[in-house]
């Protein structure tokens, strides 16, 4: 039986990736998107594309994946923002990107399901596992709102959206 901390974890896990609420998930922000839009950006802006943010997600969560299981640390990004690079293009790249991240956030998920009512009690330092978790969830909201935003600025996203 889950406990309250894993439940609402889960719900606004699932809520990033899968599930719309307040705002469209993950997954509905990228489908449709082919390998062209993905790489796409305004002309002269600084703002990074919808693959460089999809691999920046990735790269987020599979360090806390590996955190969380207790595997040797992944190798740090140069910076931040040597975490938004695309370094292969095409439309098979842009589908193994894509389903690297669903699958990295589904393992994550499994992580989250297991979390026990300790979540948020951490004998180390730095932060708890559950604070991680809502952290990242955070984090993937605010990164969909910029692909959403990518996407309208491409005319690549429906003007009228129907939703629950």
């Amino acid at each position: 039986m889950q406990n309250k901390i894993s439940e609402v974890l889960l719900q606004n896990w699932d809520y990033c990736m899968d599930i719309e609420d307040w705002a469209p998930p993950l997954s509905d922000a990228l489908e449709g998107v082919d390998s062209k839009q993905a790489l796409w950006k305004p002309e002269g802006s600084t703002i990074n594309s919808i693959w460089e943010t999809v691999n920046h997600l990735t790269y987020y969560k599979v360090r806390l994946l590996r955190k969380l299981k207790g595997l040797p640390k992944q190798p740090d990004a140069e910076s931040n923002d040597a975490t938004f690079t695309v370094t292969t293009e095409g439309e098979e790249a842009w589908a193994k990107a894509v389903a690297d991240l669903k699958d990295v956030h589904a393992a994550l998920r499994e992580i989250i399901e297991a979390l026990e009512e300790g979540a948020y009690d951490w004998g180390g330092s730095g932060h708890a596992p559950g604070e991680e978790v809502m952290s990242l969830i955070l984090h993937d909201s605010y990164h969909t709102g910029q692909i959403i935003m990518l996407r309208k600025l491409q005319g690549s996203w429906v003007s009228n959206r129907s939703f629950n």
